[in-house]
């Protein structure tokens, strides 16, 4: 198979989860639908990212950026359901549980939904014409070059105490999905695939902790979590922080100008 229609694969692999995804949102089935849906629109757009210029891909850039948009208020309520539930708090959960159907039916007919999947329809034609599709090894090198400069970028961001732990989330994340969708061309060592996705998990659980600190400043009955939510939001940090050292020591040395490296990283 050629590195193109790998490529084409791993996409149309996604959007066969999307199908499932979107199917199991529909019959309210079970309550993990969204999140698997985002997770399959974050690595649609992950792989995205190194054709981004090139002629086409951008209504399908757009399209699986807005729907990300979309249902972020969404995802993040039935994450602060989850969490007020294992703490007890039943009364404050269940008014936040009555917005979700809602929200679920908003996001399935709304017309970033739609053209997310027109998209997805229309996309492979476009790509299979481009002049970088049809340059011979030329698609293999635009993935090796883009894996190379997400590790640069990681290592710039590591190496930098003062960079916004946000935007590393961010990339550490893009880096996790676009290596595991091409770890044969990727410079990473399983090792340090595995350390992006501790690193990950633990970054993901700070910012979730963030949030909800966020949160109580503006929702009174979030209140008495505040100060808990806080020194766990710490902790979390700190233990993400440790994880950054670990990975840190485990990627290849930089490749590329630091000037790549330094571009900021976009949602």
């Amino acid at each position: 198979m050629s590195f193109v229609n790998r490529y084409v694969a791993e996409i149309l692999k996604l959007q066969v989860s999307l199908y499932h995804a979107r199917a199991r949102l529909e019959s309210d089935t079970d309550p993990e639908a969204l999140h698997d849906l985002r997770i399959s629109v974050r690595r649609i757009r992950s792989l995205l990212a190194p054709v981004r210029n090139v002629e086409g891909m951008a209504p399908l850039r757009i399209a699986a950026a807005e729907v990300g948009r979309l249902t972020t208020p969404v995802r993040d309520l039935e994450v602060m359901i989850h969490e007020l539930t294992e703490r007890g708090m039943d009364a404050e959960a269940n008014r936040r549980r009555s917005k979700l159907r809602p929200g679920y039916e908003a996001a399935l007919v709304s017309s970033e939904m739609k053209a997310l999947f027109t998209q997805l329809d229309a996309w492979p034609p476009a790509l299979r014409s481009s002049s970088l599709a049809n340059t011979r090894g030329g698609f293999e090198q635009r993935i090796r070059r883009a894996l190379t400069k997400q590790v640069d970028r990681l290592h710039f961001a590591l190496n930098d105490p003062d960079f916004d732990r946000h935007e590393l989330r961010i990339l550490v994340k893009r880096t996790r999905y676009l290596t595991e969708s091409f770890a044969t061309v990727s410079p990473l060592s399983k090792k340090a695939a595995s350390s992006l996705k501790s690193v990950q998990s633990a970054l993901g659980s700070w910012h979730d902790h963030h949030q909800w600190c966020l949160k109580a400043d503006i929702e009174t009955d979030l209140k008495p979590l505040a100060l808990e939510w806080e020194e766990a939001s710490i902790k979390a940090l700190d233990a993400a922080e440790s994880k950054l050292q670990v990975l840190s020591t485990l990627l290849p040395k930089v490749s590329t100008k630091q000037q790549d490296a330094r571009q900021p990283v976009t949602a």
